[in-house]
């Protein structure tokens, strides 16, 4: 029989909370196997806030269960092992960075050793070594990094983020997602974001959640190609880039009745590359190469490209609409 040890980070069954007539979690089961980097992400209101109250014993459950490395949320086993950002972080205004972490590993009873060591590392790690000023001048971003800093000070076996690069200039928004990278098999993350290419570029699974219930879960790659399937692309690229939009609008649906293109755009502002959204993608390559033959426009790219995790969010949200 397995004990704790062998528990996911997270695990929720049948977890559900009403607020009087509203219900906020359907019957919420997610499992977050210890060591991954689990995207959590869902539309406003979908139930995303909710749950990640009641894992981190803020709010509780109206039924079901939930269990931090097979413990309750808020258990004296489990307080020692979780850090957590929210997407604002609040701070005495009159405080240094240095003083917020110092008076946070307080709380956790670090050894002064391990204060003298981590409170420089962390502070050179989130970028505010060199800032002296009090933390009522910083910016939401540099309050949003002194938050991750604060939220790794016990080296946490789960790391909760709330929205963890939603302030940060894209420099820092890097930093970020680079220590999420390594910390990946290390420390568990769990963070909720409305950035999908955040998720794509450094989760390993994600759920989606929709009127408080998983509608996808998974393996990131898997959850792509078993739900991204209704989104066939492919990327052409041409020497006459405008002729072959033209031919191609043609043959959409809404221009033809029983047209095989779906629809037509530009890959990226001032790119000659279209994307072609089709039923079929080797139906549709084929007749992409017969187009452009027939323009005499000479072929340079012609590719599938998959369906982004974007694709599969938006279908699945607006499916559940």
């Amino acid at each position: 029989m397995s004990g704790p040890h062998d528990s996911p980070a997270i695990e929720t069954r049948s977890l559900t909370k009403h607020y009087g007539s509203r219900l906020a979690l359907d019957g919420l089961n997610l499992r977050v196997e210890r060591g991954s980097v689990f995207g959590f992400l869902g539309a406003n209101g979908a139930g995303k806030t909710t749950a990640i109250r009641i894992l981190l014993a803020l709010a509780r459950a109206t039924s079901g269960s939930a269990r931090l490395f097979g413990h309750a949320p808020g258990s004296a086993e489990v307080r020692p092992l979780i850090g957590y950002c929210p997407d604002v972080p609040g701070f005495p205004s009159w405080m240094t960075a240095r003083e917020v972490l110092e008076q946070a590993a307080t709380l956790f009873q670090l050894p002064q050793s391990t204060v003298r060591r981590r409170v420089p590392e962390l502070l050179e790690l989130t970028g505010l070594a060199d800032t002296r000023a009090r933390v009522g001048g910083y910016s939401r971003g540099m309050r949003q990094r002194l938050g991750l800093a604060q939220a790794l000070i016990n080296s946490p076996q789960l790391l909760v983020l709330d929205e963890p690069t939603s302030a940060l200039d894209p420099m820092g928004r890097r930093a970020v997602l680079e220590l999420i990278t390594e910390l990946k098999g290390k420390t568990t993350v769990f963070f909720s974001t409305h950035l999908l290419p955040d998720v794509e570029r450094v989760c390993d699974d994600v759920a989606i959640l929709s009127n408080g219930r998983v509608a996808a879960e998974g393996a990131l790659r898997d959850v792509r190609a078993r739900l991204g399937g209704s989104r066939s692309r492919l990327v052409v690229e041409a020497d006459e880039p405008e002729r072959l939009r033209e031919a191609l609008r043609a043959a959409t649906r809404v221009g033809a009745g029983s047209g095989w293109v779906l629809d037509v755009a530009e890959d990226a502002p001032g790119s000659r590359a279209l994307v072609v959204t089709v039923d079929d993608v080797e139906d549709g390559a084929a007749r992409v190469a017969a187009v452009v033959s027939s323009l005499g426009c000479r072929l340079f790219r012609l590719e599938p490209r998959a369906a982004s995790l974007e694709d599969v969010f938006v279908d699945l949200v607006e499916g559940a609409r």
